[in-house]
This record gives C-alpha cells, structure tokens and sequence, in this order.
C-alpha cells in the first residue's frame, strides 16, 4: 500500500523550500537533493512559472518526488497548483479558503502562523500541520517547544532559522518535519556548478532526523 502524504513527510522529516530564479536552476537543485535522498520539495510561487515548474517535476519524478506548493495565499493559487501536481500546500500565512480549497481537493493543508492565537485557529479550520514561520525569530527550538506545552496534540513544522546546525534541537522539541530553505536548497552551489554541495547537505539533514528519532525511540 503506497505511503500518505503525511506518511512520507514524516518519514523524509524534511521539507526543502524551492525559491529558485529559473526552471533550470530549481531542475538543478531538486536532481540534487534527490541524489542524496531527499524525495520532497516545496515549490514556492515565488519561483517563475511555478505551476509550469510543478507540471514537469510531476512527469519527470512521478511518484518518486511528493511535491508541494509554496507562499501559497489564495484558493486560485491553490486550486492552481493541485491541478498541476501538488500534493500539499503550503501557505507563510493563514487563510482559511487556502485550507478550504486543499482539503476539498482531499491534499494535505501547512497554513503558516506565529503565535498561540493563529496555531490554533489554523489547526481548528483544518490544517493538517501548522507552518510555524519565522521561527527562528521568535527563539527557535525553545519557542517551538514553548508552543507545544498547551498544543501537545498538535503537528508543527518550524520554518525559518532551520540549519543543519539547529535541525536537531528542533527535532527533540516536537518537530513532525523541518521546513528547510537557502541552508540545504544552496542556489549559489548550483550556479557555481557544485550541485553536490546540496546532495551532500541532503544527506546530512536525512542522518540527523534517522538519528535523533532512533534516541527519542520514534523511528
């Protein structure tokens, strides 16, 4: 029986977040991090011709690559993006009809949100995970798990800040996954033509989540 969506984020534990300036250089990027065994990504809508970009991942990788959409903030862009491959949706920020419009379509829903007010909300109008973005300024690790203490039920993925340096300590606070971006998604390494700088970091962030869920007995 072929993995959920929830079930391979979980398991990957990461989410590369794809803000490439081409489609060339995010073709790069994602045949890198495949390479070293990352099979998820994030494609942003910042990229140019994002929902193009999705189309031709999802007849390049097919069922190898689960692929997301990203900076997604109206129910066009995500009805958009679904249409073109995604399989769930990522928002920096909460709007409801983005939720909406991914869970009608049956795909799993990462609204953004910041403080104790917005989590909840988010969680209550159907997320399946709450982007917690930006983490990093509001204390990292610390505040992650400062979130978790009335929200213990709740799945977080903190975003922002997340380095190979600080992926542990937001793993041991509570994370599901860690939204990952210009510290693994290198595009200076791609430019420069040293892709398996990002294949290399792939595998160092796969390494640290196998290894700290095998300490806190979750693998």
């Amino acid at each position: 029986m072929p993995e959920t969506t929830q079930q391979t984020i979980e398991r990957v534990g990461i989410i590369p977040v794809l803000r490439a300036k081409s489609t060339a250089q995010a073709h790069a990027a994602v045949e890198a991090m495949i390479a070293g065994g990352v099979s998820v990504v994030e494609v942003t809508m910042t990229v140019p011709c994002a929902i193009d970009l999705l189309r031709e991942l999802k007849q390049e990788y097919g069922a190898k690559l689960l692929l997301g959409s990203g900076t997604v903030t109206t129910a066009a862009e995500a009805e958009a993006t679904i249409a073109a491959g995604a399989e769930f949706v990522v928002s920096p920020s909460l709007h409801p009809d983005v939720i909406a419009a991914t869970k009608s379509h049956g795909k799993l829903s990462i609204p953004g949100a910041l403080t104790p007010t917005e989590v909840i909300t988010a969680w209550r109008a159907g997320a399946d995970y709450v982007k917690i973005f930006p983490c990093s300024a509001m204390g990292g690790a610390s505040y992650l798990k400062a979130l978790l203490a009335p929200f213990p039920y709740m799945r977080l993925i903190p975003t922002g800040g997340v380095t190979v340096q600080t992926a542990e300590s937001f793993l041991r606070a509570g994370a599901r996954a860690l939204g990952v971006g210009s510290d693994l998604v290198n595009l200076e390494a791609v430019d420069s033509g040293h892709s398996n700088h990002i294949t290399e970091t792939a595998k160092a962030y796969l390494e640290i989540v196998r290894t700290v869920r095998k300490t806190l007995n979750l693998s």
